[in-house]
């Protein structure tokens, strides 16, 4: 007899695992499926992400910190030596804590409810799971992402490496090229680069970190540029030279001993069948979906969530979108939910942070642009890290602030801090009546907002700062 569920929920990652936490509360008719090959259970951010990662840059920023060492009148920095083979050993130790956290609190409980195959559409209300056919009323698909390599590159084997490998060395390389120069690629090359690894980074963008803001592109392609040199505006090619492998990009030439990948992610929608529903899917093989409750525009009892839509590849996102398709697989009606103010920020020193809308997307006649340089900062001074460029964008006659691009240390805090105001669609005003403490790196936000307030036909008798009663 075919097996019937209300819900099956395919992928254990992040959004799965939040859509099954909405899913259970209305049903306990439903089944969580996973059976991909080329991973393991853990969720991608505690495996081979976010955490791993996080890390790996502790201890490169740590070991880093010696070169500041010699302004503060402290010595006997240069003599400092880190042990990368036990430093990839910390971080693995991290990612199987993390990891265990993960399945301890979900799969490893779940018993007959898991299931660890792969599944696939026959039709719009039939899995083929295994070799077994399952019936479904709703499905959520949260099958995640992978990696993309090249098929030329695949064939070098081992010596070209993905965040899927990465994290299983048992040592870093002495010379490495980066190839992506986006948050990932970004991130793990000044890592290992402040580990004492010979690297290069290339994009064929002129851009790093996905930055829309020429001002702080150059900026953050300034500063990272002292520690790594870049090589933007052209593509690579790889090919074996001996034991290592030769990259040229350009008029640039270079023999590496590893190749770090991080030219993207592919969805995993390829491999769920989704053309055997007869519903229209994009060139890039995914169907029209609602943002608002991740609903297919087609076949609106199936929902996306996640990495696999590829649209927000991002925790907190893959998180929201997950409860967002589970409780509507659940509850029996589909109901819209308001989305997250774009946030994106790369763990690199200083941070670089996106928030709201980009620069690219407002029209710049109708904003203003609030700027703060970090050089003069006090606390940052005081700290040997004032380097940096902070922009805000605000409505040029309203005043609103509508997103933020920065270059800057510790700003991933004051990131948070504004995306929280533009969700509550605060002015210039309103934010500077904040108390801002002193010394602290908020305060460059203080700056970046008179700046911007100065520029707009606001104003009045009363200084902005103060609140009348």
């Amino acid at each position: 007899m075919t097996k019937h569920l209300d819900v099956a929920i395919l992928g254990a990652g992040t959004a799965g695992l939040n859509a099954m936490g909405q899913v259970r509360r209305h049903t306990k008719n439903f089944l969580l499926i996973d059976g991909a090959a080329e991973h393991e259970l853990g969720t991608t951010c505690a495996r081979v992400g976010c955490m791993p990662s996080k890390a790996l840059i502790h201890i490169a920023e740590e070991f880093h910190a010696r070169k500041q060492f010699h302004k503060l009148g402290i010595e006997g920095g240069d003599g400092l030596r880190v042990n990368t083979a036990t430093a990839m050993e910390r971080v693995q130790d991290v990612r199987d804590i993390l990891v265990d956290r993960v399945l301890g609190n979900s799969i490893d409980k779940m018993g007959d409810k898991f299931f660890n195959k792969f599944a696939q559409f026959v039709d719009a209300h039939t899995l083929l799971v295994g070799d077994e056919r399952i019936t479904v009323d709703k499905c959520v698909i949260a099958a995640g992402s992978r990696p993309v390599v090249p098929e030329a590159w695949q064939a070098l084997g081992d010596q070209v490496l993905t965040t899927d490998c990465f994290f299983e060395q048992e040592n870093l390389p002495a010379s490495m090229a980066v190839i992506g120069m986006g948050v990932i690629g970004l991130e793990l090359g000044q890592a290992v680069s402040q580990l004492g690894v010979e690297v290069t980074g290339i994009d064929a963008l002129t851009t790093i970190a996905g930055l829309k803001d020429p001002d702080i592109n150059r900026c953050a392609i300034d500063l990272i540029q002292k520690e790594f040199p870049l090589i933007l505006g052209e593509a690579a090619h790889l090919e074996k030279a001996g034991e290592l492998i030769r990259v040229t990009a350009g008029d640039k030439q270079l023999d590496v001993e590893r190749v770090l990948v991080c030219i993207g992610r592919r969805s995993n929608i390829d491999r769920v069948g989704l053309e055997n529903l007869g519903i229209r899917l994009d060139e890039r093989g995914l169907p029209d979906y609602d943002i608002h409750t991740m609903a297919l525009k087609e076949a609106p009892h199936i929902f996306l969530a996640g990495d696999v839509n590829a649209d927000a590849p991002i925790l907190h996102e893959a998180s929201y979108e997950g409860k967002i398709a589970g409780f509507n697989a659940g509850s029996g009606s589909l109901k819209a939910f308001k989305r997250y103010v774009p946030f994106h920020i790369t763990f690199s020193e200083p941070n670089i942070c996106q928030v709201g809308q980009s620069l690219d997307q407002l029209d710049e006649d109708q904003i203003v642009i609030g700027k703060f340089a970090m050089g003069p900062h006090g606390r940052a001074l005081v700290m040997a890290n004032n380097r940096g460029l902070i922009h805000l964008y605000a409505d040029k006659d309203r005043g609103t602030l509508l997103g933020a691009c920065m270059v800057a240390p510790r700003a991933e805090h004051l990131a948070h801090l504004l995306s929280w105001c533009i969700e509550q669609k605060l002015g210039l005003q309103e934010i500077l009546r904040f108390p801002f403490y002193h010394p602290v790196f908020e305060e460059a936000l203080q700056g970046a907002i008179r700046d911007a307030l100065a520029q707009t036909s606001l104003g009045g008798s009363v200084p902005a700062e103060l609140t009348p009663l």
